[in-house]
């Protein structure tokens, strides 16, 4: 009941701020219910970065967070394959260079970093609330594909265990 809680008041944050989740918090939501996620930090200067790179272990990715930035890649937000202290620094630094001049006003809280995984597939899920039918399941091919196939499917919540492996 606790990770409940703790996930409850993660969404109420959000909500009371009037923004969508960014992602160290949905990263967070996702592990309080077992999804494995990687482990990451949020680096809010170079050192960080660079620190928690190290303490992660190279190879890292590196992604801006920031509510008003939510189409990474278009921001020239996200790094991949970051080998090194020194790719670790610069990447950070072209990071937050990138999402100010991407959107100058954007409230940038740093840069999420988190180990290389190999080659999978991208996926997005997420949740609505309809005004006729109400909460309802999104499930899709994620990253750039999202917004170029749209190849997305829904279904109202409840959904079943069946119902979820058919969205997939």
């Amino acid at each position: 009941m606790e990770r409940i809680e703790k996930a409850r008041q993660i969404i109420e944050k959000a909500k009371a701020e009037g923004r969508a989740l960014v992602e160290p918090e949905a990263k967070e939501i996702l592990k309080l219910y077992g999804i494995p996620t990687p482990d990451f930090k949020v680096a809010t200067n170079e050192e960080e970065a660079v620190k928690f790179a190290r303490e992660i272990g190279y190879p890292v990715v590196m992604k801006i967070v920031s509510p008003q930035i939510i189409h990474k890649s278009d921001a020239g937000g996200v790094k991949v394959n970051i080998k090194n202290d020194e790719e670790a620094r610069e990447a950070f630094k072209r990071i937050m260079e990138n999402a100010k001049n991407y959107k100058p006003d954007a409230d940038l809280w740093g840069v999420i970093v988190y180990k290389m995984l190999p080659l999978g597939k991208e996926v997005i899920v997420g949740m609505i609330r309809d005004p006729q039918f109400g909460p309802a399941i999104m499930f899709g091919l994620g990253g750039i594909f999202v917004e170029i196939l749209k190849d997305v499917s829904f279904r109202v919540a409840p959904i079943s265990k069946q119902e979820a492996l058919d969205m997939i």
